[in-house]
């Protein structure tokens, strides 16, 4: 029997980047796709320091409350790096791992510098998400209509989650080792066109995981769930059917 699969979010979006493809992956398996704490429905935000340990235990609770030993982790982006702090914490819990997207380094100095100074701004309420923020993770072909969803996910999103999240992806510490010596299937997607975390970046994630497959989805930017959403569903259903 194939594990449930967990889909984590990108920053700064909800569970919503999924709903394109959730019909046909819940028709494989279990899907959970939870909000993260501070977006959509997710709990509030609370007093927590930024650390993205703390939506990772969020998740591992979401699993335990399920009933869920083992599944199948992945992300995007934001999502990505905390599937992979569950892996660098919890390797037992991990069936698989689905990294959309995403990088397993830490930042350097210069994108830390970016993510404070976006934080101190959205501390002091000159910064939001919204248009501004999806159009430059988005490819240029991507649809109007799917640049006006994402948006007002985004939108929604407090001034106090963008500051939280912005410090606590600066904070999180390399998971390449963790990557390296993985011994469950990984599957490994993005947008041909995504500008954040180009082809080549994947690219390294799956030379770096012994047991990775990649999928490069053409016309796709950073949001490939959202973007290209029977590319990303047909992608992993394929993986999960090879591999679980």
């Amino acid at each position: 029997m194939t594990p449930p699969v967990v889909l984590l979010h990108a920053f700064p979006l909800d569970s919503r980047m999924f709903d394109a493809i959730r019909p046909a992956v819940a028709a494989r398996t279990r899907l959970l796709t939870p909000d993260l704490r501070g977006f959509g429905a997710g709990p509030p935000l609370g007093a927590a320091a930024p650390d993205l340990t703390v939506l990772a235990d969020d998740v591992l609770a979401e699993l335990d409350a399920a009933g869920i030993d083992r599944a199948i982790v992945g992300g995007v982006s934001m999502g990505g790096y905390i599937a992979l702090n569950l892996l660098r914490r919890h390797p037992d819990r991990i069936a698989g791992l689905v990294l959309a997207d995403t990088r397993s380094g830490a930042d350097d100095d210069a994108a830390r510098q970016r993510r404070r100074t976006a934080a101190e701004r959205a501390d002091r309420g000159e910064i939001a998400a919204g248009p501004d923020a999806i159009a430059p993770l988005v490819a240029a072909g991507t649809s109007d209509l799917i640049r006006v969803q994402l948006a007002a996910i985004a939108g929604a999103v407090p001034a106090a989650t963008i500051a939280w999240g912005q410090r606590a992806m600066a904070a999180r510490p390399d998971s390449t080792a963790a990557l390296a010596v993985i011994t469950v299937p990984v599957l490994v997607v993005v947008g041909d066109q995504d500008a954040v975390t180009p082809p080549e970046v994947a690219r390294q994630l799956a030379a770096t995981a012994p047991e990775a497959e990649l999928v490069e989805l053409a016309g796709s930017g950073h949001l490939t769930p959202a973007e290209d959403a029977v590319g990303f569903a047909d992608a992993l259903i394929g993986w999960l059917s090879r591999r679980f």
